[in-house]
């Protein structure tokens, strides 16, 4: 008996596009969660502060999904754009949520299955940088749930998304 294989989709650009905003949306919380002083100051077993793990990911999110779109990337600036201000860095986070929500629908058909060098230095398949943007994400933000749980904070139900 011969078995046809297809070629099924799991799931179309704008659900994956919608996956990742709701992990966005549940990041942007945790980085409410957070104090002002100890969103840049307070880290556990020297692990850099969420504040910091939250500017690498405004680093690479609106610049990677350009990059994705565009098939021209930049060079990865990880410094702090809000100057270890919360409310600067929130809005820092919304104004990359529009950003985002531009550029993804740009990505060309066929984009993700070419091989490129994100950043001009991560050579993968483009679906496997963009999940790398996901997925990075949630790792920095499990830490946020760990800093926060140590700081006595009860952080966001992490279903929520």
């Amino acid at each position: 008996m011969e078995t046809q294989v297809q070629n099924e989709q799991i799931m179309t650009k704008e659900q994956l596009l919608a996956h990742w905003q709701g992990h966005r949306a549940l990041t942007r919380r945790v980085i409410e969660a957070f104090p002002e002083q100890e969103l840049f100051t307070f880290s556990v077993g020297g692990m850099r502060t969420f504040g910091e793990l939250a500017a690498e990911l405004i680093a690479i999110a609106v610049p990677g999904v350009k990059g994705l779109a565009l098939g021209e990337w930049e060079s990865l600036d990880e410094k702090d754009p809000s100057g270890k201000n919360k409310a600067k860095l929130l809005e820092i986070w919304d104004q990359d949520t529009v950003e985002i929500n531009k550029w993804f629908p740009q990505i060309p058909e066929g984009r993700l299955q070419e091989t490129m060098l994100a950043f001009g230095q991560y050579e993968d398949k483009g679906y496997c940088t963009l999940m790398y943007f996901i997925d990075n994400e949630i790792h920095h933000r499990g830490q946020g749930y760990v800093y926060l749980r140590a700081l006595g904070i009860e952080p966001p139900a992490f279903w929520e998304r």
